[in-house]
């Protein structure tokens, strides 16, 4: 844990919050003694990351309107963002992770990844404070930030779509519900996008917005080859 704590650049008073941060239920529940695990922390730490963000967009984008701060911290604040930056971290080889999980690919899981990026980020903020672990977020999503302003940002994709295909009167968009899995508190959707009745965009995500996003930029990315 110390290794990790030089490479968050975040010297710990202490390390014992890194260590329930990174302690994914299914360890907790097969542990032979009473331990702690991440979920708590890591709902902590989604508040401190999504305040985080938005004070940044809000003091350095004051030309957003409320609905383009909202889009844009969503696109930024995301389950495919936050995996990466916690594989660039190394945090799924320092998972503590139960047997089943371990051996159904658990650390390289993109849900455990998020949660534990998360939980890391709470961990920072009860060791810290508020003031040092708004700058951690800053430093994580600093390229975030600068996509922002070059304007490479992830748009809505779903909205593009719309607006493209409605440019023909009688087109229709629709989005169907293809199938989920995983447990409640883990569950992963996928959506395909159909024009008129043909599918031009699948995608996955853990909600089902995420999802539909997805199969929309897929739709884009064959409308545009086309």
């Amino acid at each position: 844990m110390l290794q990790l704590s030089c490479r968050m650049q975040v010297q710990f008073r202490d390390i014992g919050l890194l260590d329930t941060a990174l302690t994914h239920t299914s360890y907790a529940n097969e542990a032979r003694k009473h331990i702690g695990h991440n979920e708590r922390m890591e709902f902590l730490g989604d508040a401190v990351l999504e305040l985080a963000s938005s004070t940044y967009l809000y003091e350095h984008f004051p030309n957003l309107s409320e609905g383009e701060l909202t889009k844009t911290r969503a696109s930024i604040v995301c389950s495919t963002t936050l995996a990466r930056l916690a594989r660039g971290l190394g945090l799924g080889d320092c998972l503590l992770l139960g047997h089943g999980e371990e051996q159904g690919g658990g650390r390289t899981r993109t849900s455990n990844l998020e949660d534990a990026f998360e939980a890391v980020i709470g961990a920072v903020y009860l060791d810290q404070g508020w003031e040092t672990a708004r700058a951690y977020v800053f430093r994580q999503l600093v390229e975030e930030f600068r996509k922002v302003e070059q304007g490479g940002a992830m748009q809505d994709y779903k909205t593009v779509l719309q607006e493209l295909v409605q440019r023909h009167a009688g087109n229709q968009v629709l989005y169907e519900l293809m199938g989920a899995k995983g447990p409640d508190h883990d569950k992963e959707f996928f959506f395909a996008v159909r024009i008129n009745g043909e599918v031009y965009g699948q995608g996955h995500g853990r909600s089902k917005k995420e999802a539909e996003q997805h199969a929309a930029r897929e739709a884009l990315a064959r409308m545009r080859k086309e």
